[in-house]
């Protein structure tokens, strides 16, 4: 399949310095050397017709920065491209490394008026750059081998508000990345289709047979019917975890009670097969209609052993989500940055953006030190997913990792 990148014809690589890339500039022959051996390394920076050779077509000057730009022109289809280094950002608005603290401290939501009075520039200049985090593909700038497309995912909902109108975030998460994020302006099935069909659109881009096989969800009707008509072969996991949730708001009266309730239910989850999980939840029903009055408590831990038969699917698929945990702990991320914003003022299309921005930084964002100290070889969620990076600075990772807007077809195996 050839390359769709109208829109994306920047290709952003590394230079280990600024006097570098301007020497490589001023030597063609360093410079298609170099060229080349990125290609080899990283073909998937690049469009898939550039195995078929290419030629210099100019420069693109940037006066605002003081930067010029070689061009290349692909034989095979007369498409022309830029190479954009990564210490430059995306439209020439700065270098990287001067905005680079600045927009990770966007992961903890602080407000552009603050990184304005502490790095310069005004709060629009701070927004704008945030926001352009969000237009390349979030499956294409994360994911760079095809065979990494995960099997098992996760969705929900994040409740937010425009305007003080309710819209939701619909959220994808697998491997600890956010794959995901589409608006949807109702709960609705019609709506929730469009807005997960974000993230099948990306994804069908990197393998146009991708197919996941299941996908856990709170058991929201509109959503499991969102991820059928999209996925029609895939496979819902009822979590687990939400129908707890259920039980437990009901039972926080009675600490004896809920502890004992807490002792069973994870019991039963702590189950090794089908069989000895339909035994124990069967336990759990004999048990509840003796000891509790409460109507609404015993319903609900009667709808438990209910959707047995649901939570037993999960016994099929050993690496599938059994409960959205690993989804709630990325929601929670997405929970403060939008509470330290008070939500949405202006467009759904904005809106979009801001999320998908907050998805990326926090796909490439740096863990701490505590957890580098501990796992040596753990730097950022996309380099879990992927085991290596493009580059020791998060934000220059992030920038080569969206080379063509994440759009390039030739994500190679690894």
């Amino acid at each position: 399949m050839g390359s769709s990148t109208k829109g994306y014809k920047s290709i952003c690589l590394e230079f280990a310095s600024e006097s570098e890339y301007q020497e490589k500039l001023k030597d063609k022959k360093a410079y298609r050397k170099y060229l080349d051996g990125s290609y080899q390394k990283y073909p998937e920076l690049f469009p898939s017709e550039m195995g078929k050779g290419y030629t210099f077509c100019g420069f693109t000057e940037s006066k605002k920065q003081e930067i010029s730009m070689r061009r290349i022109k692909l034989k095979k289809n007369n498409e022309v491209y830029q190479i954009r280094p990564s210490f430059m950002m995306p439209y020439m608005v700065g270098k990287t490394d001067q905005l680079e603290k600045g927009l990770y401290l966007r992961k903890w939501g602080v407000p552009f008026e603050v990184l304005a009075y502490v790095f310069g520039g005004s709060a629009m200049f701070w927004y704008r750059a945030y926001i352009s985090l969000g237009r390349p593909s979030i499956v294409g700038t994360t994911i760079k081998d095809v065979e990494l497309l995960p099997k098992d995912l996760l969705a929900d909902e994040k409740h937010t508000w425009i305007n003080g109108d309710k819209i939701y975030a619909a959220t994808t998460v697998a491997q600890g990345c956010l794959l995901g994020v589409g608006i949807a302006e109702s709960a609705g099935t019609v709506d929730l289709t469009k807005a997960y069909k974000e993230f099948q659109t990306e994804a069908l881009a990197l393998d146009p047979n991708y197919q996941p096989q299941t996908v856990n969800t709170d058991g929201w009707l509109p959503t499991q019917q969102a991820w059928q008509q999209l996925f029609p072969t895939i496979t819902q996991i009822l979590c687990f975890l939400h129908s707890f949730l259920k039980i437990e708001k009901r039972a926080k009266r009675s600490k004896e009670l809920f502890e004992i309730l807490s002792e069973k239910a994870w019991h039963i989850y702590h189950s090794t097969n089908r069989t000895q999980f339909a035994q124990r939840i069967r336990r759990l029903r004999e048990w509840a209609l003796e000891n509790i009055d409460a109507p609404e408590l015993l319903a609900k831990v009667l709808e438990l052993y209910v959707n047995s038969p649901l939570f037993q699917i999960a016994f099929d698929y050993p690496n599938s989500y059994r409960t959205s945990a690993h989804l709630d702990r990325l929601m929670n991320y997405q929970d403060r940055i939008l509470y330290a914003a008070q939500y949405f003022h202006g467009t759904l299309q904005s809106a979009k953006l801001y999320l998908r921005a907050a998805a990326l930084l926090w796909n490439f964002h740096p863990y701490g030190t505590r957890t580098r100290s501990n796992f040596p070889n753990r730097r950022s969620p996309f380099e879990d997913l992927n085991g290596f990076r493009y580059h020791d600075n998060w934000l220059h990772n992030f920038l080569i990792a969206s080379s063509l807007g994440g759009k390039s077809f030739k994500h190679k195996k690894r």
